[in-house]
């Protein structure tokens, strides 16, 4: 679904990302996603690269606080997946201790 949005692309809405936003959507209705941070405990962060994207997954006890992904720009496709994992995570931790301070 995110290749709707870049520029250039046809907006072509077809039952693949109908399905695909049902499934987003009934997720984010039906299931409690996203914990608050608690305290001043520790926080886990979870990172996964390949050559066409970047996921990270920050996490304290065991409860997801928050997810980030995106698709690899051209020029970073040249990066090893580990230092694309870093990349991508560095943003969300840097967020967290900006906005909780224990």
């Amino acid at each position: 679904m995110t290749k709707l949005t870049q520029k250039g692309i046809k907006f072509d809405w077809a039952e693949k990302e109908e399905n695909a936003f049902q499934l987003i959507k009934q997720k984010l209705c039906n299931t409690l996603i996203l914990a608050l941070p608690k305290g001043s405990e520790d926080f886990m962060v979870y990172c996964d690269a390949s050559h066409k994207g970047l996921r990270a997954v920050l996490m304290q006890r065991e409860k997801v606080i928050a997810y980030a992904s995106r698709r690899l720009k051209i020029y970073e496709q040249n990066h090893t997946t580990h230092d694309s994992a870093d990349m991508e995570a560095l943003p969300i931790w840097n967020q967290m201790h900006c906005v909780h301070r224990p």
